[in-house]
């Protein structure tokens, strides 16, 4: 597994900080870790999927985001003065899942003997930053169709396969927060795109398959 955020690393002070992380390995369902849990490790996603939920200030449960091999999180562990070590979100596993565990005490040994290794922090946190960016203007220009194809295409990638239609295991109400829309208003964007043959529509899963015509889609200027 390749970690392109780990690049900056030189080959020892990589070598070096994926031998301090330990194994870990979730089944599915399972909660990988609590919102309010004791923030105190970074993990690397070596396999499966991870759905990133928190709570919302009317009590409801919504969905952030999706993460697969290659991504991460828990970033903010490694912070040595973080104000709150608590974790802002819940993870659970969308499947078997497998990881890399590092401590945030195992990091700090770490970086005493290898101080450069602290920067890659600093692009973990970026990265967080570019995204949390990203998606504040798409919700405040862009119109909900084409979050929604956005999201499509994404969840796409993350569950592609060699095969020509990609089945994404997850309900309406899961891409509507992710798209940061109401579950009425994507059902109606989904039901378009099920006529036009791009999606078909399934108890509990969504088939993509004309993926192209979907990033045609995505990528239109038109707000």
């Amino acid at each position: 597994m390749d970690w392109p955020l780990l690049g900056p690393l030189s080959p020892v002070e990589r070598s070096q900080l994926l031998a301090s992380a330990k194994p870990r390995r979730f089944a599915r369902e399972e909660i990988v870790c609590h919102e309010g849990d004791p923030s105190d490790s970074f993990h690397l996603i070596r396999s499966g999927r991870v759905a990133v939920r928190v709570s919302s200030p009317a009590g409801e449960v919504v969905t952030l985001n999706v993460l697969s091999a290659g991504d991460y999180f828990g970033e903010l562990s490694l912070l040595r003065d973080r104000p709150s070590r608590h974790r802002t979100a819940t993870l659970i596993a969308l499947e078997d899942v497998e990881t890399l565990s590092l401590s945030a005490a195992a990091f700090h040994a770490l970086c005493e003997r290898y101080p450069k290794v602290e920067r890659v922090v600093v692009a973990f946190l970026a990265r967080r930053v570019e995204e949390l960016s990203y998606r504040l203007l798409e919700a405040l220009y862009v119109s909900v169709d084409r979050r929604v194809y956005r999201r499509l295409v994404e969840l796409a990638r993350i569950y592609g396969d060699s095969s020509k239609t990609v089945a994404i295991p997850l309900r309406q109400e899961h891409v509507a927060d992710l798209a940061g829309a109401t579950r009425p208003t994507v059902n109606q964007v989904l039901q378009k795109l099920s006529s036009q043959g791009i999606v078909e529509l399934h108890r509990g899963r969504i088939d993509v398959v004309d993926l192209p015509a979907l990033r045609r889609r995505a990528a239109s200027v038109l707000l």
